[in-house]
């Protein structure tokens, strides 16, 4: 116990040197207890994942879940470069190349059966993380990045009919889509085109006629494959791609938000749950205002208060979720940049 509490302390002083920079209104009055959360949950990653970068609980082999843990530590402000958790997210990093690079198609979702999920996940965090790494590495990821873009881009290719068209599903040659795949795919997309990448525009406009095309416009909320299938856990993932897509202000944007406030209780834990929820805090964020005041003042509270004594929330995918959901507002990844103009007021 006293190895354990001191390796805390230590990781602690990083931590919270990672938040200081972020301004008290956009935390509320939770910013210590966020900083206390997150520190705990991020340690709590530390010392569970294996040599090889995976971790052992459920979906921990998929490449997706070393990734949202890599992006977890990115967004509470650290680097593979250096510091405390910089190992830890080279071994995230090692493991996506490892599986991807051991695919004649540079596919990361052969692994455990992540399917084109994890492959987006993955795709995305080894986007956000270039250029963070030293020559070697990155060498490594300027070789692989290409391929595993490219894969994305010919799965959205696969001849689908009008209703399916522009979207991604599990995979590669699916010739049906499905929006909770498809959010996945479109972030990696942008974060590439960001990156300065080849990507064509048509991709993105493809991705976002078929986002829209999920919008149902009586209630605000988005399908899952069709307008008709609304579910909760997608509506913010419906703002997300709008608005990081050059949507913001749209008014329909507005009703998707007010559908999510309306309907809190549907993000508590269980099922699927905590990716609604990160979602919804990202789509909350980027709409601001009431919208995002009114969002954290329930979510804070919440994951506050159902963190587990260990500094999880009960598994690996879950716990990386919830980081990246209350750090949010520290908007230290590029791909979740908000408009200038919005403000927390």
């Amino acid at each position: 116990m006293i190895k354990k509490t001191l390796i805390f302390i230590v990781l602690s002083v990083f931590a919270h040197s990672s938040f200081g920079a972020v301004a008290n209104n956009v935390f509320g009055t939770y910013q210590e207890q966020v900083d206390d959360a997150v520190d705990q949950a991020l340690l709590r990653l530390y010392q569970t994942q294996n040599s090889a970068g995976y971790f052992s609980d459920k979906y921990g082999k998929t490449t997706a879940v070393p990734a949202l843990v890599g992006m977890a530590y990115l967004a509470a402000g650290y680097t593979p470069a250096a510091g405390p958790y910089s190992d830890a997210i080279q071994k995230c990093i090692d493991y996506c190349l490892d599986v991807g690079e051991n695919h004649e198609k540079a596919y990361m979702g052969d692994q455990d059966n992540g399917k084109m999920y994890a492959h987006n996940i993955a795709t995305l965090f080894l986007s956000e993380v270039s250029g963070m790494v030293d020559e070697k590495k990155q060498k490594r990821i300027d070789e692989f990045l290409p391929k595993a873009f490219q894969l994305i881009l010919d799965a959205q290719r696969i001849k689908k009919n009008d209703q399916n068209k522009g979207g991604w599903r599990y995979s590669p040659g699916s010739s049906d889509s499905d929006f909770s795949c498809s959010g996945w795919a479109l972030m990696a997309l942008r974060s590439a085109k960001l990156n300065g990448a080849t990507i064509p525009d048509k991709s993105i406009s493809d991705a976002v006629k078929y986002v829209k095309r999920m919008y149902n416009k009586d209630s605000g909320g988005f399908g899952y494959q069709n307008a008709g299938s609304v579910k909760p856990n997608l509506a913010g993932a419906g703002i997300l791609c709008l608005e990081l897509t050059g949507h913001h202000g749209d008014p329909m944007l507005k009703k998707t938000g007010n559908y999510i406030l309306n309907r809190a209780s549907s993000y508590k834990s269980g099922g699927h749950e905590e990716y609604g929820r990160y979602y919804a805090a990202q789509g909350m964020f980027q709409l601001g205002g009431k919208y995002w005041k009114t969002w954290a003042d329930w979510m804070f509270p919440y994951l506050l208060k159902s963190q587990q004594d260990d500094g999880s929330w009960g598994g690996t995918y879950i716990t990386a979720m919830n980081i990246l959901s209350l750090t949010v507002p520290c908007r230290q990844l590029p791909i979740y940049q908000r408009d200038e103009t919005v403000n927390d007021e």
